[in-house]
């Protein structure tokens, strides 16, 4: 009935149901002007914008299919260069906003250069030690992080967590120091900011250090910290694992034994300034060691000597992972600094995963030093690596659990 009416009142006044019948197609259609249309300040925003799209700083040039190299600049680091004027943007304000940007990282990363240098590493290995936790905790941690010390499969480790971290969700960090030396203390302003940045709980673990234990105990270490999450009925999918230099090694080795275990494995392994090559045969100990203030060929061979066993041949994947299978590996983040030693290390796994069949993220940091978000209280590059490293927490932990 209600359509014979509405077919007679059109017969009547088909001007008018004409109106009513395509108004909402006119006003969609007037909702979306065409690009000529638009005013020149809109289409100027919106040019520049594609340009931006075209060039974006977070660049993905690909090797292999999954391996994707990024160049980690701000998206948004022109925002404010729009005139008052205009409103529009200009090449030159974002010329001098990056430079502006540049200078200001330059600053930051001279200042913690500055730092170390105050503090020149000793010789024996308890003032290593005490030298690395007082370099680590010059700046503390937040005042709203909460810690918990935990016993870990008799391996000492600590809990931190934040407002809205999801205690379902862990990600298990492995300290850096060249496995003699590092701690919970020395690396809990890093790992406490990346719990907060990926939104969920961390646990850091204080495996054991050579000289006094050499491998296997931390390798040991590891999988006892992997055990404990997992007999608390933690999904191994809800699990990030994560680590800095020698930890980022011990990283890769964990995430190898499960596999050829057959074991669920974790969602993602994060990894910054990654020492893989225990061989020391990366091209980049050679050309970064005058702009490297941390990390030299002979400080590394001091460390493997005191770590491995004489007869252990250091191509051992446990304790070189560049040279492991990474066949069904989860995905990797691998963060490292223009200016460091060990670039070729992380350059070498990213091509070698990869051509593997790994999702990889491989970031080089411009003018960034081993292990940089170490200082990320006073280091703006450091804070918007650990954002990044969150952001890619979050995703593999959610494209996991699925």
């Amino acid at each position: 009935m209600r359509a014979e009416t509405f077919e007679r009142m059109r017969s009547l006044h088909p001007k008018r149901h004409a109106h009513t019948e395509s108004g909402q197609r006119d006003h969609r259609r007037r909702a979306r002007p065409d690009e000529n249309h638009l005013p020149e300040d809109r289409r100027d925003l919106e040019k520049l914008a594609g340009e931006r799209r075209n060039e974006d700083p977070i660049k993905q040039t690909k090797i292999k299919p999954d391996v994707v190299f990024h160049l980690p600049i701000k998206r948004a680091e022109c925002q404010g260069a729009r005139t008052d004027e205009s409103r529009k943007f200009r090449a030159l304000n974002c010329s001098q906003a990056k430079d502006h940007r540049k200078a200001m990282a330059q600053s930051e990363i001279d200042s913690v250069r500055a730092l170390l240098s105050s503090k020149p590493r000793p010789v024996g290995w308890a003032e290593r030690r005490k030298r690395l936790d007082d370099v680590g905790a010059v700046w503390p941690i937040a005042a709203d992080v909460e810690l918990a010390v935990v016993d870990v499969n008799g391996v000492s480790g600590e809990y931190s967590r934040v407002s809205g971290s999801d205690a379902s969700r862990v990600l298990l960090y492995f300290h850096g120091g060249g496995y003699c030396s590092g701690s919970i203390q020395s690396h809990r302003r890093l790992v406490t900011e990346a719990g907060r940045a990926a939104r969920m709980r961390t646990l850091a673990v204080a495996y054991r250090l050579a000289p006094e234990h050499p491998f296997p105990a931390a390798y040991d270490d590891a999988l006892a910290a992997w055990r404990s999450l997992r007999n608390q009925r933690i999904a191994a999918a809800h699990i990030a694992i994560g680590g800095d230099s020698a930890g980022a090694g011990l990283t890769l080795a964990l995430i190898s034994r499960l596999r050829d275990a057959h074991e669920e494995l974790p969602a993602c392994a994060w990894l910054v300034s990654p020492w893989t090559d225990l061989t020391m045969s990366g091209s980049t100990l050679a050309t970064k060691a005058a702009v490297d203030p941390l990390i030299h060929r002979e400080y590394l061979n001091e460390l493997a000597d005191a770590y491995l066993p004489a007869s252990m041949d250091r191509k051992d994947a446990r304790v070189s992972p560049l040279y492991a299978d990474f066949k069904n590996f989860p995905p990797m983040l691998i963060q490292v600094g223009s200016d460091e030693t060990l670039l070729d290390d992380a350059t070498r796994l990213a091509a070698r995963a990869g051509a593997a069949d790994v999702a990889v993220m491989w970031e080089i940091w411009p003018h960034m030093i081993h292990a940089w978000p170490l200082w990320n209280a006073r280091l703006e590059d450091g804070r918007r690596a650990l954002t990044r490293a969150g952001e890619f927490i979050r995703r593999c932990v959610a494209n996991a659990t699925e």
